[in-house]
This record gives C-alpha cells, sequence and structure tokens, in this order.
C-alpha cells in the first residue's frame, strides 16, 4: 500500500461469477435425522460409595436442585411470554444460586444472549440504570454505546464506552471499550481543508486511476498558486484490505474531512463501509450498484445504470413509441445488472420484453444466440411450421432433402416481435452481434446501448444498423453551464495533459470541485459537510448543474444519442 501526501503539485504532463436473469434458487431445507441410539442408551451407572469406615456412620449428600430448576423453568417460561427482561433477571438469579460452576455459567451465557439479542433500547437503559441486574449492566451500556456509534453520537458514545470500562474493569468488553475509545480519539481531529483520495494506483488499473488523481487536484486547485487546500493520497491496489487501511491512516494520520474514492467495484465498499464507521463522508467515483446503502455518510458521483437505464427507456417508449423489447446481454456482473435493470423499467413504464438471450462476453461467434433471440435455433418449437414448410420445399423434385441441404433458419422466417434490442457492451461487441443478428434476419429495429457505446466510429462499426442506434451518456462538455466552467477546464485540461478528459476526469474533477466549495462556504467539520453535501441543489459543474438526490446519488443531466440523422453520435436533445 503506497501512500503521499501532496500539498501543492507541479505542472505535470507525465503523470464474476456466472448469473443468469430472473433465475431464483430459493433455499431446500435440510434436517439431520435424530440418532436412533441417543435416546435409549442407558446413562452410566453412578459410582459405589466407597465402605464406611468401621465405627463411623456415612451418608450421602444430595445437592439442592429443585430450587434451581425451579427458577431455570421460570426464566424459560418468561422468555417464551416475550418478557425478556424478566428472563434475563431470572437467569441472573440462577447465575448466582447454581450449586456448580457450570450451571452458573450457563446461566450467565443465556442472560447476556437475551440482553445482546432480545433487549431494545429501551430495556437497555432500564437494565444500565438499574443495580438489581450487576454485571449487566456492563453489557448494556456496551449495545447503548454501539447505538450511538450507529447514530454518528459520538459524545453519548463516548460517556457509554467509559463507563463499561468502570462496570467491567479488565473484562473483554473492557479492553474492546478502550479501542473504541482511542479510535474515536484518534478521528476527532479534522484538517478542513486536507481531502484523501483513494484510488487504484497500481497494478492494471493504474491509468484509470492517474486520470482520476489529474481530475481530483485540477478540481481542488492545486495547479493554482497560493492554494490552501491539501491532497492526501492512497494507492488501493485494487486491493479491498488496502483500500481499508488506506482509510483508517486517511482519518487517522491525515486528519482528512472527507474522502474521494474508490473507483472500482471491487473496492469501493470497503471504503465507503469504513469511512461510514469513521463517520467520514466519501464521494464513491464507482458504479457498484447499492454504494449508497452503506450508510449516511456514502454519496456517489458516477452515470450509474440506473440513470442510463432510465433516460434509454423514456426516450425509446415517449420519443419512438417503442413498446416491445429483446435484450441480448453478456453473461457477466455488468450485463446481467443492466438486463434486470432495463427490464424492470420497461415493465414499470407499461412495455414488455419479448426475448431475451445471454451470451459469453469472450466469445465471437454468435450464430446461435442471434438464431435463438428470433426462434429458428429450436426446431422442436416450431415443429408444426416446420414439417409444413419442409413438404411444401420437398414436392420441388430438383430440391434435395430438406435435412440435407436446408437448416431450420432456411425455412423458418424469424420471428422479430420487437422495436429494439438492448446491448448492453462495448462498442465493438455491438458490431459483432449486429452481423449475426443481421444475418438471422433482424431488420427494421433500433438498437440501443449504454454510455460505452460513445465512441466516434460507432456507426461505423454496425454495418446494415448504422443508422439505428440510441444511447445515453452525460451530458456533452460543451453544453452550457452556469458559469461556463466546462469550456475553460477542458481548455486547461488539454493545456496541461495534451488530451482531451473522459468520464473519469471530468467526474473525479466535479467531485474535488464540489468539496472544495462546500468547505470553503463554511463546511469545517465532517458533520456539516454531510449535511450540505446531503442538501445540494443545483451546484455548476463541468457535467451540468448537479443536484443531491435522496439516495445520496449525485444527479446530473444525461441525454440519449442516436445516429438516426448522422453518422456521429449526437444528442437527440439539449440537456435540462
Amino acid at each position: 500500500m503506497k501512500r503521499f501526501l501532496i500539498w501543492t503539485l507541479p505542472l505535470s504532463l507525465a503523470a464474476c461469477s456466472v448469473t443468469t436473469v430472473r433465475r431464483d434458487s430459493p433455499a431446500r431445507p435440510t434436517s439431520r435425522p435424530a440418532n436412533p441410539l441417543s435416546a435409549t442408551r442407558p446413562a452410566p451407572p453412578p459410582p459405589a460409595p466407597a465402605p464406611a469406615a468401621p465405627g463411623k456412620v456415612t451418608s450421602t449428600p444430595v445437592a439442592p436442585l429443585a430450587p434451581v430448576v425451579s427458577e431455570t423453568q421460570k426464566a424459560l417460561d418468561l422468555e417464551r411470554q416475550g418478557h425478556f427482561v424478566d428472563a434475563m433477571k431470572e437467569y441472573l438469579n440462577v447465575s448466582v444460586s447454581s450449586p456448580t460452576p457450570s450451571q452458573q455459567e450457563s446461566a450467565r451465557l443465556k442472560a447476556v444472549d437475551l440482553l445482546e439479542t432480545r433487549l431494545n433500547e429501551e430495556d437497555l437503559r432500564q437494565v444500565a440504570d438499574s443495580s438489581d441486574f450487576g454485571f449487566l449492566r456492563g453489557h448494556a451500556l456496551f449495545q447503548l454505546g454501539e447505538i450511538a456509534m450507529d447514530r454518528r453520537d459520538t459524545d453519548s458514545a463516548r460517556r457509554y464506552f467509559s463507563s463499561v470500562m468502570s462496570f467491567l474493569p479488565g473484562s473483554d468488553l473492557a479492553f474492546r471499550s478502550q479501542e473504541i475509545l482511542s479510535q474515536l480519539e484518534s478521528i476527532k481531529y479534522v484538517e478542513p481543508k486536507t481531502i484523501g483520495v483513494i484510488l487504484p494506483l497500481s497494478g492494471r488499473n493504474a491509468s484509470i486511476g492517474q486520470k482520476a488523481l489529474r481530475g481530483v487536484e485540477m478540481g481542488l486547485g492545486l495547479h493554482e498558486a497560493n492554494t490552501s487546500f491539501k491532497l492526501a493520497v492512497m494507492d488501493s491496489e485494487g486491493n479491498p484490505d488496502a483500500a481499508r487501511r488506506g482509510v483508517e491512516r486517511l482519518v487517522k494520520e491525515d486528519n482528512v474531512i472527507a474522502i474521494i474514492g474508490s473507483l472500482l467495484s471491487r473496492t469501493a465498499p470497503a471504503v465507503a463501509t469504513k469511512a461510514d464507521e469513521l463517520g467520514v463522508p466519501t464521494l464513491a467515483l464507482s458504479q457498484k450498484a447499492g454504494i449508497t446503502e452503506i450508510g449516511p455518510t456514502v454519496f456517489r458521483n458516477a452515470l450509474t445504470s440506473e440513470m442510463q437505464v432510465r433516460e434509454l427507456v423514456r426516450t425509446a417508449m415517449n420519443d419512438f413509441n417503442m413498446r416491445r423489447f429483446a435484450i441480448l446481454y453478456p453473461n457477466d456482473a455488468y450485463g446481467v445488472e443492466f438486463a434486470n435493470i432495463f427490464w424492470d423499467e420497461v415493465l414499470a413504464r407499461g412495455g414488455s420484453i419479448t426475448a431475451a438471450q445471454t451470451y459469453n462476453p469472450k466469445g465471437t461467434d454468435f450464430r446461435a444466440e442471434a438464431q435463438r433471440l428470433v426462434g429458428t435455433w429450436y426446431i422442436e418449437a416450431r415443429e408444426p411450421e416446420f414439417k409444413m414448410l419442409a413438404r411444401e420445399r420437398s414436392k420441388d423434385p430438383k430440391k434435395k432433402s430438406v435435412r440435407q441441404e436446408k437448416t431450420a433458419e432456411d425455412i423458418l422466417s424469424p420471428v422479430v416481435d420487437f422495436d429494439a434490442v438492448f446491448i448492453p457492451d462495448s462498442s465493438k461487441k455491438m458490431s459483432q452481434l449486429a452481423a449475426f443478428l443481421s444475418y438471422a434476419g433482424v431488420r427494421n429495429v433500433k438498437l440501443l446501448g449504454t454510455n460505452l457505446w460513445n465512441t466516434p466510429d460507432l456507426a461505423k462499426r454496425a454495418g446494415l444498423f448504422a443508422n439505428q442506434l440510441l444511447f445515453v451518456d452525460s451530458a456533452p462538455t460543451d453544453s452550457p453551464s452556469a458559469d461556463g466552467r466546462s469550456v475553460r477546464f477542458m481548455k486547461d485540461y488539454k493545456q496541461m495533459f495534451g488530451e482531451n478528459p473522459s468520464l473519469v476526469e471530468l467526474q473525479a474533477y466535479d467531485s474535488a470541485l464540489l468539496l472544495r466549495q462546500l468547505i470553503s462556504q463554511g463546511a469545517s467539520s465532517r458533520e456539516s459537510l454531510t449535511r450540505r453535501l446531503t442538501d445540494l441543489k443545483r451546484f455548476p459543474g463541468v457535467l451540468g448543474l448537479l443536484d443531491m438526490t435522496p439516495q445520496r446519488e449525485v444527479g446530473r443531466p444525461v441525454v440519449t444519442y442516436s445516429t438516426l440523422s448522422s453518422p456521429t453520435p449526437t444528442p437527440l436533445r439539449k440537456a435540462n
């Protein structure tokens, strides 16, 4: 794991498991048969008492079991009735009155288990405030401390964990409380103008990580004179463990107020989870599904699959009156995610999915997949029709046997019962699939895609579908913005690095610029920065006016591009 601390940077020019759509696999219940001998095997006889010495009278002591059994049964009855606090108190009594250490320990464990799994916050407060519950008060205080941590109420958490150490000195809970208190102390200090970033700066994803870093540096103004912002950089190495450790170091050593990253789906959950645990706001750049659901300090600035599909389906159904769709998707994480979201969005808008077919993302021959999509692969599914057409052809004496010369696709007409085919894959893969779709008899339909299609030579790749392509992406960077920032950024970036920025640099730039402005406007703590991010409205970024959604997603203009009127992909309309 590599780390850097950037103060002001000199100008530098160098610088899945296979799944299927909608396949449910309910868990199969299992049971283990009872051992037939366990119920019948007799217990070993008790050892015979030693013979009494001459002249002495002996007696066998009897343990007072009846009261213990009665108290245990009472605790069980209360537990079954849902009176968990009372049941816990009975177990506590049993732990004191039991005659053997093992019985005492068993009762203590049952009491602790009830406290940790059954008691609500009000019950925990009752236990913590009453001297009747003995050592259980410390356990209740620890649980209350964890609840306070979940709410980001660090002051209350400190009080609870400090009390645990007083009630249970030397215990495991006291040790864990001390660790949490030390962690809270280490994250208490914040440098309001120090931003952390976690990116893959080594390994196979280093190039994309470096691009994002360029955007962050420019967004914070690190190339400008007299900047007051600092950037602490961690290399995630594309490894979740390294990314998690990186978050801890950024927070505890560099005292960052916020973190930008991670970029990769593999490391994004690790960064978001650890940062949220420490109460530090993060702006993820990853498209990883569900990332903002991790916690209230997790935000995202990325063009997500949901954003793309929502705009694509809206355009197809509202502007082109499409109602029936086919999906041809790669059997990988990207393809399955987009296929499911597309399917749901079409149904939600009243459309229908008439065909869906997966393919091997590493394949090159897609004849079978194209024929399955249009119903000419399996003769059995259209056997009556096939036999009738075969008989008609066989009447021509010049023809050889149908099976010798003709295959199903030569005899059966393709069933093209859809207005468009959605292909969530690269433009290169689309070009391969388009050729096989054409060969299978697909005509007069549009092909729909994601922002992976946004390449200048898209139409050239599409063959017969060259003027029938629709895909979505962020608004073009030459679209009007509130203060012309987009044009200036594009010009400055190309002057510095000799090339135009990609979406990666644009999103990273907007993320850093956003934090820079909110901090400059007075967000000097992590809590205040989190609140301002949550309330973000119409922030002028290079990708247009940005708003924070209730799901903590940075919403931005998304537009549909087409090749309907020009070989060069052009927006159908201006971004809102």
